[in-house]
């Protein structure tokens, strides 16, 4: 599996004021940058659900906003597995009958 690759703060937010404020299609920004669209769409998500502080020091954040935004991700994870459990149920189910 490939290294995670990070970026910083000012870059997501110019990725963002590209989709919001220039109207760009979220492809059309991936392919320009070489960053993937399900990446983009999880920047625009949180940054709608936490505004500007979304991609701040997480130093920053307090306890609560802290646990808040663990929460999110471990739900989001496990909404994740469910998906992927379905999916092998299924394939299962198949070569069972």
């Amino acid at each position: 599996m490939g290294k995670k690759k990070t970026y910083d703060q000012d870059f997501k937010i110019e990725t963002i004021r590209l989709v919001k404020e220039q109207g760009r299609s979220v492809k059309s920004v991936a392919n320009d940058l070489g960053v993937h669209e399900i990446t983009i769409y999880k920047w625009l998500r949180q940054h709608n659900e936490e505004g500007d502080r979304a991609f701040g020091d997480a130093n920053s954040l307090t306890p609560q906003e802290k646990e808040l935004r663990a929460l999110k991700k471990e739900n989001d994870d496990l909404k994740e597995e469910i998906a992927i459990l379905k999916k092998a149920a299924a394939i299962f189910a198949k070569h069972s009958k």
